[in-house]
């Protein structure tokens, strides 16, 4: 008799949570959240005021885990941020450019003979794909952010805004597996001074592209792109796609082009620290939901 995976899945997700680390379903067999992704979003239900993320749905209620994974055998997701975690994941070369580079461990490993430090032990996962992750607690009082390469080549950090599979999913590459079940170590002083985020630059008025338009469009941007550049930490990628969502009617109903609702949000954006190519990606996946999804002006 073949065993059912959604037990094995499940017990993985307990697992998980009794460890105080809130979990996310993950597509079954797969690394992608469950649900749909932000440019499908309705714009109902829990999502009526914006796109909920996956850091947003993870959780560590029993009940909620126990009626998921009841009904599909999902993967398991851990929302680091949530879970005061920082985990280092160490990539390995996938494309013939890339075959004869190190991996990211070897990388990870020079660097820490750069720094005279031994490479630090703590909770490690083998993934899927034959790579690294090593998990550490967080520092108090420092919100660090997901970070891309800034330790070196195919290495990423994954903490607030992000999320790791955990050990026990499997995906047609392989699985996730526990290699060193040590408790999970504090972040390293020495690695929080690689990823501490820069001191915030001195903000003054926000100066937003010359906009044409009916006043209302031009008000109801303003208001966004305001609502956008005060956004808290960690929520201005949401913001700035709720926000360019509600402008987006304007664009549909002709009141401003659309070039200029992307630039000014592009300005906002920025300004609240996030990057140029992740502005741009959400701009335009909330305007083009935002347009197909605008009714006529005398039915909003």
């Amino acid at each position: 008799m073949t065993p059912d995976p959604r037990a094995a899945l499940l017990h993985a997700a307990l697992a998980t949570a009794a460890r105080g680390w809130p979990v996310i379903p993950l597509r079954p067999g797969d690394k992608r959240p469950a649900g749909h992704p932000q440019g499908n979003c309705p714009r109902t239900g829990r999502c009526s005021d914006g796109h909920i993320v996956p850091e947003q749905r993870a959780t560590l209620d029993t009940g909620l885990i126990r009626a998921a994974w009841s009904h599909r055998p999902y993967n398991v997701g851990i929302a680091t941020g949530p879970a005061g975690l920082v985990v280092i994941d160490f990539d390995t070369p996938k494309t013939k450019d890339e075959k004869d580079s190190p991996c990211g461990e070897t990388t990870f490993q020079a660097l820490c003979e750069r720094a005279g430090q031994a490479v630090p032990t703590t909770y490690r996962v083998r993934t899927a794909s034959g790579g690294t992750h090593l998990y550490f607690t967080a520092p108090d009082g420092v919100r660090l952010r997901n970070t891309a390469g800034r330790l070196g080549p195919l290495i990423d950090t994954r903490a607030w805004g992000g999320y790791v599979v955990a050990p026990g999913s499997t995906t047609p590459a392989g699985a996730y597996e526990l290699v060193d079940p040590v408790p999970v170590a504090p972040l390293p002083r020495w690695l929080l001074a690689l990823l501490r985020p820069a001191p915030p630059r001195p903000v003054g008025p926000l100066r937003l592209p010359a906009v044409s338009g009916s006043r209302a469009a031009r008000a109801a941007l303003e208001q966004e792109c305001a609502a956008v550049t005060a956004a808290p930490e960690g929520q201005g990628n949401v913001t700035l796609n709720r926000s360019a969502f509600k402008v987006g009617r304007f664009v549909a109903w002709g009141d401003i082009p659309r070039h200029e609702v992307e630039d000014a949000f592009q300005a906002a954006g920025e300004a609240r620290d996030l990057t140029a190519a992740e502005c741009r990606a959400t701009i335009r996946s909330a305007l083009d939901s935002s347009i197909r999804k605008a009714r006529p002006r005398d039915a909003a």
